[in-house]
């Protein structure tokens, strides 16, 4: 048995699979809300109490938070999670902690072509690095190394590096922004499900738009992002359709980044919740125009091969794959 986990700030998706001499066959899975849990023990405790869960040969867990030393501090929430704690557990040494945006990397080698859409006509090329790139609830980032035979996947921090203004009025955003957050202004600020609306109050704030009745009425605790997207995609507001256009265009700005620091000739995938609900905003052409703007390298991420992942269970998958090929290679 090999189980597997997406762990993150709003949802733990933790799930079972059988060991099959072709590949693995999903037991069991649950899913739980993460807030309603002190530690990540006591939803491991709740997951392991269901009779299916027995044997357990291997665990994978792609977390939402940097992993050092097989330990990791998730980003948002409170909870540490540790290799060894979890080996003690299952009575396993098969346990690994992944990034997860590594899991989501990895997961994307073993997708099928239909759960892709294509940004530019370019087709994935083999022998070369990956990259992914995904906002959500934050915005993460990962590369699939080449080492000339396997994909090695590489978890990062990168949605916590600077936020680049690229022109005047990216320029006043940033400003604006540094009166938020003096200390540290992320990309992530911009570029996440909170960035949507974050960029929706900067231009508000800096011309006298008459917001939309659905804007001005909107409840306590209601998502503020997913109706000014909503409202973008039916074209009915324009403020929200400026907003949408400058999450699009800062979006491709820094995959264009991430792309140079990672050399991914071999394709950039998109993962996470947003690209796949607002596929017309990614398709309308800001999004590669603000990952191509980039002076002298232009024209080589212009051949860069760009993918929208469309399964929401990525991580999950690379979760286990990953668990599976690690048992793979021990047998």
């Amino acid at each position: 048995m090999i189980v597997a986990g997406d762990i993150g700030g709003t949802k733990t998706h933790l799930a079972l699979y059988e060991l099959e001499s072709d590949g693995v066959k999903l037991i069991y899975e649950e899913l739980f809300v993460s807030s309603a849990y002190a530690t990540f023990e006591e939803i491991i405790v709740a997951f392991t109490n269901n009779p299916y869960v027995r044997d357990v040969e291997a665990l994978c867990l792609g977390v939402a938070g940097p992993v050092v030393d097989g330990v990791c501090k998730t980003t948002n929430l409170p909870w540490t999670i540790e290799t060894q704690k979890l080996q003690e557990f299952f009575a396993t040494p098969n346990v690994r902690l992944l990034n997860d945006l590594e899991a989501t990397a990895y997961g994307m080698l073993y997708l099928d072509e239909s759960e892709f859409v294509h940004l530019n006509d370019m087709p994935l090329k083999l022998g070369a690095n990956r990259a992914v790139i995904a906002a959500g609830t934050g915005l993460g980032e990962a590369s699939l190394f080449f080492d000339g035979s396997l994909f090695h996947p590489i978890g990062s921090e990168g949605g916590h590096t600077d936020f680049a203004p690229q022109n005047a009025l990216e320029d006043e955003l940033l400003v604006w922004l540094r009166k938020l957050h003096s200390e540290h202004v992320s990309v992530e600020r911009v570029v996440s499900g909170m960035g949507i609306a974050t960029l929706y109050e900067f231009l508000l704030q800096r011309e006298p738009y008459e917001e939309h009745e659905d804007m001005r009425s909107l409840k306590e605790g209601e998502d503020k992002s997913a109706k000014i997207s909503t409202l973008a995609l039916a074209n009915l507001d324009r403020l929200c359709v400026q907003t949408m256009q400058l999450f699009v265009s800062l979006y491709g700005a820094e995959a264009g980044n991430l792309a140079l620091k990672t050399l991914c000739l071999g394709g950039l995938y998109i993962g996470g919740g947003i690209a796949p609900k607002i596929l017309p905003l990614m398709q309308s052409g800001d999004f590669m125009r603000g990952f191509m703007s980039k002076g002298r390298f232009a024209d080589m991420l212009r051949k860069i091969p760009i993918l929208i992942s469309k399964n929401p269970q990525t991580a999950l998958l690379g979760a286990t794959h990953f668990a599976l090929d690690k048992l793979k290679q021990k047998a």
